[in-house]
This record gives structure tokens, C-alpha cells and sequence, in this order.
């Protein structure tokens, strides 16, 4: 933590012109603060601040007494604690210690606190197929986390392109496209020639052999020709999500800082 004493010297030298602002910010982040649990972990207690978003738990790899030590002090530093890849058997164990605990069985995620409504624009989802879901779900249930609001759209893949092309209102209005598929990985490059609005791409593991665990798929959107498509990582859906909210939270403080502009230009 920092502490009173150091932050109050820290100002106090920038007040007296011995450092600069930007050399005391630098400072300032190099003592962020961060929460001790036990010995296995040490909570980012700002990210929020930096980044837009709080903390969140990988539950995959944590043992659930673990978990159950770190949620309730996310859950103090934020309006939403969460943890992804949280299995049903899992969270059973842990729900009777947090009960105020909610699940999403297709997303895998876990939730504490309600989230607060962002003002700025909107997340839509598209699956090439149904064994898609959890990983849209996954993309899907973390945006409504952060406070977006999210449609979805699912089982529009490329082997009946019919199925897409007769929702090109839904693609024409997004504010924010995220595409998950499988196989050859094709259906973003076909909603990525469609849509006027980012389009982050997300592989997943679906598929047969040769399509190597998402290797194929994540290659293929990689080399897509649909120019400006944004790639993230096999069956990564969270991370789709985060950066759909950046974007969207970014396109609202520029348009906020060009409206203010406007109005001390009259």
C-alpha cells in the first residue's frame, strides 16, 4: 500500500518543483497498492482506476479455499468479483462460504456484486455454431459484468450463410462485433467485409482433427483479408470482452472530450 506519509512527500516535491508530475505518476504506479492473501496471492487493488475494470479470479488452476479467501475481498474493492472457468462441482463447494454467489453454467463464471450500467454503446456476439457457446458465453456473461449492454446472435456459421446474411441490420448497427468460431475459422472474415464497427475475433478449440486443438482457426483469422480484424487468443472470450469494453469506453471519452471541446470553442 502507499502509504500517507509517502504520498503526502511525493506531492509535496512536485509542489516544490523538484519533480515533475509525470516522473511523480510514474512513482506513484511503481507503489500501486495491492492486497496480501495468505502467501498465494496479491490482489491489484487500483486496476479498476488503470484499466476500467477490476481484478478478475482465473478459477482453473485455484483451489477452492483459495477462492473462497480471495472473493469477498475483491468484493470490497468493487461493484462486481468475479472468476472465470469455474466448473459446476466447484462452485457447489464454494456457494455454502459465499451465498450471495451467482453462477453461469454456459459461461463457467462466477459473480459477486451487481454491475454498474455503462452510457456507452453496445456489445453484439455472433457463434459460428452452437459448440461455440461457452466461449461466447463466456465474452458475453463478462461484458454484462462490466456493465454493457450485449446481444447475441448464435449458429449464423458460414456452411449456411443464409442464416447471417439475413440478420446485415443486427451487423450494420453494432457498435462492437465479437465473433467466435471454430473449424476453418471463417466467419469473421465474412462479418468482418460486412460490418462498419470493430471486429475481434476469437478462435476456439472446436473442431476435428486437423483443425488442431484452434490452431487452424486462430491461423486463418490471423490471414484473414477483412481488413482491421482484431485476433485474440484460442477459446480467450474474456479477453474478447475486455477489449470490446476498452474500445467502447475509449470512442465515449473521445466523443465526451470533443463535445466539451466544441463547447468552449463557442
Amino acid at each position: 500500500m502507499v502509504s500517507p506519509d509517502s504520498l503526502q512527500a511525493l506531492l509535496a516535491a512536485v509542489a516544490a518543483g523538484e519533480i515533475s508530475p509525470q516522473l511523480a505518476a510514474e512513482q506513484f504506479q511503481r507503489q500501486a497498492p495491492y492486497t496480501a492473501v495468505g502467501s498465494f496471492a496479491k490482489l491489484d487493488g487500483d486496476r479498476q482506476q488503470r484499466t476500467g475494470f477490476p481484478e478478475v479470479i482465473w478459477g482453473q488452476d485455484k483451489t477452492p479455499a483459495q477462492l473462497i479467501e480471495i472473493f469477498p475481498i475483491l468484493a470490497q474493492k468493487a461493484a462486481v468479483a468475479m472468476a472465470t472457468r469455474i466448473t459446476l462441482p466447484i462452485f457447489n463447494e464454494i456457494q455454502p462460504y459465499l451465498p450471495q454467489l451467482r453462477y453461469y453454467e454456459p459461461a463457467r463464471i462466477c459473480a459477486l456484486g451487481t454491475p454498474q450500467p455503462q452510457p456507452m454503446g453496445k456489445i453484439t456476439l455472433l457463434t459460428a455454431g452452437t459448440a461455440d457457446l461457452p466461449v461466447a458465453e463466456e465474452a458475453a456473461v463478462t461484458a454484462e459484468l462490466m456493465g454493457f449492454r450485449v446481444e447475441r446472435l448464435w449458429d449464423v456459421g458460414v456452411a449456411g450463410i443464409q442464416r447471417l446474411l439475413r440478420h446485415q441490420d443486427l451487423i450494420a448497427a453494432a457498435d462492437v462485433l465479437i465473433v467466435v468460431a471454430g473449424m476453418e475459422g471463417a466467419l469473421p472474415s465474412v462479418v468482418g467485409g460486412l460490418a462498419a464497427c470493430p471486429v475481434i475475433a476469437v478462435p476456439t478449440s472446436i473442431g476435428y482433427g486437423a483443425s488442431f486443438g484452434g490452431i487452424t482457426p486462430l491461423l486463418g483469422m490471423l490471414n484473414s483479408c477483412a481488413a482491421g480484424l482484431g485476433v485474440v487468443n484460442i477459446d480467450n472470450g474474456f479477453g474478447a470482452a475486455i477489449l470490446a469494453g476498452q474500445i467502447l469506453r475509449t470512442a465515449h471519452r473521445l466523443h465526451r472530450r470533443l463535445n466539451s471541446g466544441s463547447e468552449g470553442d463557442r
